[in-house]
């Protein structure tokens, strides 16, 4: 498939000035450059993206990160600083409610004028102008300036205008969040008959489900600068863990701070934790897995007081925003693990995979007396690993389950 949208060392760049006077100060000094009064603000920064046609992609990033102002470059509404951009195609986009809207017409005249600004003569808008008003379904209103509908009615017609002059590339940013229920759902049933077609959608929304519902591809940007680009599922669930990662550290002390914090007993004269490895099933170590994969657990550790009684090794496994998944030692399950003077190996294997949604994941790990309470050595995120998932259920674990018909009590794994 060919390039519909090809953006090269894109930048936008806006003066920021302390104080009106300084504003004043450059302007009478442009002629003589002597001094610069302003700082750059770079609200996009050296962005490289290019989308192929027929590609739905999906704009990941905080409130300022740049996901409005790369649309409004984009779309021709703001005009980049340096940088290349190249568009094959004819555009219609949702970025400002009723943007290019005039309050004083009616709503049939905006349709006309929409029309002319997407390249229609008044003829070819004639052969639309039926479908667009269904679509709105506004009433009377459509006579009406549009100065005096509701913010919901406005969505309707600015929507409808959009998608029904056959664009090649559709611009949607958060628009779906205006409206009531029965007219979004509308919304989504046009947006997959044109997806279907074959047109080019770019698509924002902080709802993650719903980008990953729809997007074959996903886009993060932070603070101006492209962080991630590539597949919905891999892209989708990193930024959830900036985000979960950020909101878990907002208030806390600073990363040295939490290091010298963090109650690590490494009596060294009992025993120590010498190595943690992540195994597939092959045997091989590795950092990443997929969701249903088996995942062994390798733990060495090197005993140097043989007159332990009954010790204990504990493996927890925790999502990158310090929440506990799940926790097991060896006390609970009951087993014996080897305590010769010397290198000993023990394992943990998660036979059904590690059923969590997809992300990042930390274990810790540690050897306990016969109680489990008083740590020998504890470690804290003694090693990260990735879970990569499809879009397949929501929330935090993925629970084995089955749907049927039959109103009979079995076992779920079964057929």
């Amino acid at each position: 498939m060919s390039n519909i949208i090809e953006v090269k060392e894109l930048n936008k760049i806006y003066k920021l000035y302390d104080n009106k006077k300084d504003r004043l100060k450059e302007a009478l000094n442009f002629f003589l450059k002597k001094k610069k009064y302003h700082k750059d603000f770079y609200a996009l920064n050296n962005i490289n993206l290019s989308v192929r046609k027929g590609e739905i992609v999906g704009l990941l990033g905080k409130n300022g990160a740049g996901k409005s102002t790369l649309l409004k470059v984009i779309t021709g509404v703001l005009t980049q600083s340096s940088g290349t951009l190249d568009i094959e195609g004819k555009i219609s986009a949702l970025i400002e409610l009723g943007a290019g809207f005039n309050p004083e017409y009616t709503g049939r005249e905006n349709i006309y004028l929409y029309g002319t600004l997407m390249g229609y003569s008044k003829e070819e808008m004639n052969n639309k102008i039926s479908d667009i008003i269904k679509f709105a379904d506004i009433g009377d209103f459509i006579e009406q300036p549009v100065k005096v509908y509701s913010s919901g009615m406005f969505a309707r017609l600015a929507f409808s205008c959009s998608i029904n002059v056959n664009p090649d590339i559709l611009i949607v940013d958060e628009i779906l969040a205006v409206g009531d229920m029965r007219f979004q759902m509308k919304c989504i049933t046009k947006m997959k008959e044109m997806m279907k077609k074959g047109v080019t959608i770019l698509f924002v929304s902080h709802d993650i489900n719903t980008i990953k519902r729809f997007c074959t591809r996903a886009v993060w940007l932070k603070d101006g600068k492209v962080e991630l680009d590539g597949d919905i599922n891999y892209v989708t669930d990193r930024y959830l863990d900036f985000l979960k990662f950020e909101e878990a550290t907002q208030g806390m002390e600073t990363q040295e701070e939490i290091e010298k914090n963090i109650e690590e007993i490494n009596v060294r004269n009992i025993a120590e934790i010498k190595s943690f490895k992540m195994l597939s099933i092959d045997g091989i170590e590795k950092e990443k897995f997929r969701k249903y994969d088996v995942l062994k657990v390798e733990v060495t550790y090197e005993v140097y007081d043989e007159d332990i009684e009954d010790p204990v090794l504990g493996v927890a496994i925790k999502s990158i925003d310090n929440k506990y998944i799940c926790g097991l030692n060896t006390l609970l399950d009951k087993k014996e693990i080897p305590w010769k003077k010397g290198e000993n190996k023990y394992y943990l294997t998660y036979e059904m995979g590690v059923l969590v949604f997809g992300g990042m994941y930390y274990f810790d790990c540690a050897l306990f007396e016969s109680t489990a309470t008083v740590p020998i050595q504890y470690i804290s995120k003694v090693k990260e690993f990735m879970i990569e998932s499809n879009y397949d259920g929501e929330g935090t674990f993925m629970i084995p389950h089955k749907w049927s018909e039959d109103s009979r009590l079995g076992n779920s794994l079964g057929d």
